[in-house]
């Protein structure tokens, strides 16, 4: 089985392999399944099952059926209901892969992307309640600029909303990047796109994602099983930020004394780090999939209770 396409290359894939090897049997969740490329890797280097999950029905759609995976569409964000209706209890290691298909972005019609015309779409998955139309057209102004600043760290936020709500209403990504270049001093225009962080923005509220990524860590965590292992691949710092955060409240030192038997001050660590911050990606790899350029791996072991 190989779903790793010209088109969508898994970032990391081998330091991904390399860091679950030690599992010898069990489960495995793909919660960010995509193009396949991880579960293809995993299947090809360990004995184990796999649960295969993406929110989007399409690449669920594409899959190759294996005797090994179970493929589910569904949101990682409600990882403990998916895993309960699989009568799954406890789980050998957890993958996140965050951030977006890349072939989300190849397709025009599912509005991800700047560099060509589309509707103002952006969700994930049928699940999304939001689509970009819905932000960019009735969201206030106050409202554009806050999201822009705060999900896409973008400078010209507020001078990027003033002139979307007077643009208004818009109806492709194309007149949306338009509008957006025009707001944007001209000397942030020269080295990336842009409307790059704006497009940013708008898909993570569209798609809730940050919620998602917390929501996920804390049942991912939650269903591994002593020695079960935690891998989380981030693209921007917003995402990093969290990975980093949920990791670190796991490694708290309990202040029990020695002798006592059970811990009782509430800051037992519950994980043991795997990585010694984050694993960036080999020079070799970014040259073949710029993907892959801004990846951060952050991987940790849940300790036995």
């Amino acid at each position: 089985m190989s779903q790793d396409h010209g088109y969508h290359r898994a970032v990391m894939a081998q330091e991904v392999a390399s860091l679950l090897k030690p599992i010898e049997k069990g489960v495995v969740v793909d919660a960010t399944y995509g193009g396949g490329g991880h579960t293809a890797v995993l299947l090809r280097e360990l004995g184990v099952e796999i649960v295969a999950i993406d929110r989007d029905p399409t690449a669920i759609e594409r899959a190759v059926a294996h005797r090994r995976v179970r493929f589910v569409v569904g949101n990682y964000r409600d990882l403990a209901t998916i895993l309960d209706g699989l009568g799954i209890d406890d789980v050998m290691a957890i993958l996140f892969d965050f951030g977006v298909a890349s072939t989300h972005f190849d397709d025009p019609k599912r509005g991800f992307s700047y560099r060509s015309s589309g509707p103002l779409d952006m969700r994930m998955g049928p699940d999304a309640t939001l689509t970009a139309a819905t932000v960019v057209n009735e969201f206030s102004e106050n409202e554009l600029a806050d999201l822009i600043r705060r999900w896409g760290e973008e400078p010209a936020a507020r001078r990027i909303a003033t002139a979307i709500v007077a643009a208004r209403p818009l109806a492709t990504t194309d007149e949306l990047a338009l509008v957006i270049a025009a707001a944007v001093p001209a000397f942030r225009r020269r080295n990336a796109h842009p409307a790059r962080r704006t497009f940013q923005a708008i898909r993570m509220v569209v798609n809730d994602e940050l919620n998602a990524i917390v929501a996920g860590l804390d049942q991912a965590i939650d269903r591994l099983a002593p020695s079960g292992r935690l891998v989380a691949i981030s693209y921007h710092s917003l995402e990093d930020r969290l990975v980093k955060r949920r990791m670190a409240a796991g490694f708290g030192k309990c202040t029990c004394p020695p002798d006592l038997p059970v811990c009782g001050c509430g800051t037992a660590a519950g994980l043991k780090p795997l990585t010694k911050g984050a694993i960036r990606p080999a020079p070799s790899e970014i040259e073949i999939n710029r993907r892959a350029r801004s990846a951060k791996l952050r991987a940790a072991l849940k300790v036995a209770a």
